[in-house]
């Protein structure tokens, strides 16, 4: 019964309880990305070129299948509703076997078509061996990686949010611990360089997806037979969100190409903005995810009353924390500036740092409306807004004038018309009378 859920009571501390495990796990994997870096620092500049390779690929590729993990929680959330355990179970047995197949066909394809992705990405010489090196040994840990991101949807899609906490943190620490001895070698071992980190994430990706899929059996029983409409539901899911994943990096792309073109002080100013714009988003994921679950949750149940008021909850919290991270970021201006920006940028980077800061609150909104689209199951519409910010943005880009002195400045102007873009369809979307408002088939 929803009367019993703990958000009826205490909206705001259920809300805040599930989000603190949720960004903590987020957390997670750019902490070890900095241990990593470090490491492979001590190998020298080709080694730490092809590491830089290897992870942007990699992970482009396994960001695109994140629909298996918004799906599940979706579905997972909706089923827990309605008190379908069963259906929840075997919603999430579909997904592991869609992560399967998606697993052999990316390690298949990406074996064959790793070369050629290094060298797409200028890698030449020993750093192209390197990031080869580096890829073909990571590539053996994508069914883990795939495995555990249907499990984290299914275990934030029953609301329970630690475990995959627990979990990330598995991963991430063994993937620590293993680095030095792979690396470098111990014990009389020879070490293996960039592989050894390599062979170090994977190890642990798997150990993690070996712990969350136990963790998914305990929670929700052991799935029934495969349902063939319910792959073509998770398809059709990912269709839309590959859509609406590939504009909004479309749009990130053109920002950077944009700032590239202006000149070198304008790309550094850039490149620090974007930085700490990527880390904040962190923050507002939170709320996206959390609200998610909840939405899905109380939707499911056919209680539109608390749909609602987890829509209202989360929006009140993602601007509260915009509005926070934005003035974190005013009055961090120095520091930033000494530490991630090259004093021949100093000219170029305060107004446009401006811009991001005060842009903080309107994309904590995108964030949170996203969350809430996502639990209601609405991504043809997610894939719709996407596609329209990202044209007007796209359109404003290329009216930039990048000789004038204020083309940085305009970039980011252009970025904040783009994340305005989303807040707005975002909340059109959720108005009385539309959207979450109203009854939605499931």
């Amino acid at each position: 019964m929803t009367t019993a859920h703990p958000f009826v009571a205490h909206p705001h501390r259920t809300l805040i309880g599930l989000s603190v495990p949720v960004l903590f796990s987020l957390v997670a994997e750019p902490v070890t990305g900095l241990v990593d870096t470090a490491f492979v620092a001590r190998l020298g500049a080709e080694p730490l070129a092809a590491l830089g390779v290897g992870t942007i690929a990699l992970s482009s590729i396994f960001w695109i299948f994140n629909f298996l993990s918004i799906g599940t929680q979706t579905s997972v959330a909706q089923h827990l509703g309605r008190g379908e355990r069963g259906a929840a179970a075997d919603t999430t047995g579909v997904a592991l076997a869609l992560a399967g197949v998606f697993s052999v066909l990316v390690i298949a394809v990406g074996w064959l078509l790793i070369p050629a992705a290094a060298s797409a990405m200028e890698a030449s010489g020993a750093v192209f061996d390197h990031a080869v090196s580096y890829m073909r040994v990571r590539l053996w840990g994508a069914p883990a990686v795939l495995v555990t991101i249907v499990c984290f949807g299914a275990l934030r899609g029953v609301q329970d949010m630690r475990s995959p906490l627990w979990v990330a943190l598995l991963i991430n620490g063994l993937n620590v611990a293993l680095d030095y001895p792979l690396i470098f070698g111990f014990g009389g071992m020879e070490g293996f360089g960039v592989a050894g980190a390599a062979a170090a994430s994977a190890i642990s990706q798997w150990v993690g997806a070996l712990w969350a899929v136990w963790l998914v059996y305990r929670r929700l029983g052991r799935p029934g037979r495969f349902q063939l409409g319910g792959a073509l539901a998770m398809l059709r899911i990912g269709g839309d969100l590959f859509v609406r994943t590939g504009s909004l990096t479309l749009f990130l792309l053109l920002g950077t190409r944009a700032a590239t073109k202006i000149g070198a002080e304008a790309g550094a100013a850039h490149q620090a903005i974007r930085q700490v714009w990527m880390f904040t988003a962190l923050f507002l994921d939170t709320f996206a995810i959390t609200g998610q679950s909840l939405i899905g949750y109380f939707l499911g149940a056919g209680s539109r009353e608390q749909t609602r008021r987890v829509a209202v909850v989360v929006c009140q919290w993602s601007l509260g924390t915009g509005v926070v991270l934005g003035a974190a970021m005013l009055l961090s201006t120095a520091v930033v500036k000494q530490v991630f920006v090259p004093e021949s940028a100093f000219a170029v980077f305060g107004t446009a740092w401006l811009i991001a800061a005060v842009s903080q609150p309107l994309n904590a909104l995108s964030f949170g409306t996203d969350g809430i689209h996502w639990g209601t199951g609405d991504y043809r519409y997610l894939r719709n807004a996407m596609i329209v910010a990202t044209a007007i943005g796209a359109v404003a880009i290329y009216l930039i004038d990048e000789r004038g002195p204020d083309a940085l400045t305009l970039v980011w102007l252009a970025t904040a018309l783009w994340i305005l873009i989303r807040a707005v369809l975002g909340l059109v979307r959720i108005w009385p009378g539309s959207g979450v408002w109203r009854e939605r088939p499931t």
